[in-house]
């Protein structure tokens, strides 16, 4: 079975300021490199990263953010080294409970606004008592 890799394209107003941060966000080159598009290929996690150079881009949208989830809190704390070593300006956030989860991360935000966090799940379901139970075969006529 062939890899399976997810692939994000963002528009960027400033070609040279989103690779300098995207080679702080990912820790590598890009494996491609031109005036008004970059390509970075990521291994882990599986990820085609492409940015297009465009004269405006809208702020807002559908998406929220974007996130790498990683393994351990030491690899949050390494992502935050990188990030400090490029002079990104970062959040961080220790035992946080965010989406019903206990999480260590951090936030950093590409020069087009894109926000991005790296972050590590220490505990996966903080409240399990709310969650929704779905009827195990039930059918629902769309008709009554």
């Amino acid at each position: 079975m062939a890899t399976l890799k997810t692939h994000v394209a963002l528009n960027v107003t400033n070609i040279e300021k989103s690779v300098a941060f995207y080679r702080a966000m990912f820790g590598v080159e890009p494996v491609k490199y031109k005036v008004d598009y970059a390509k970075f290929d990521i291994a882990n996690p599986g990820l085609n990263l492409t940015l297009n150079l465009t004269n405006n881009v809208q702020s807002g949208g559908a998406l929220s953010h974007l996130g790498i989830q990683v393994e351990s809190t030491q690899e949050v704390q390494a992502a935050i080294q990188r990030f400090t070593d490029a002079g990104l300006a970062l959040f961080t956030e220790d035992n946080t409970d965010c989406c019903y989860a206990l999480q260590d991360k951090v936030w950093v935000t590409d020069p087009d606004g894109n926000r991005w966090e790296v972050f590590v799940v220490k505990v996966a379901d903080t409240a399990p008592e709310k969650n929704v139970a779905v009827a195990q075969g039930v059918s629902k006529s769309c008709c009554g």
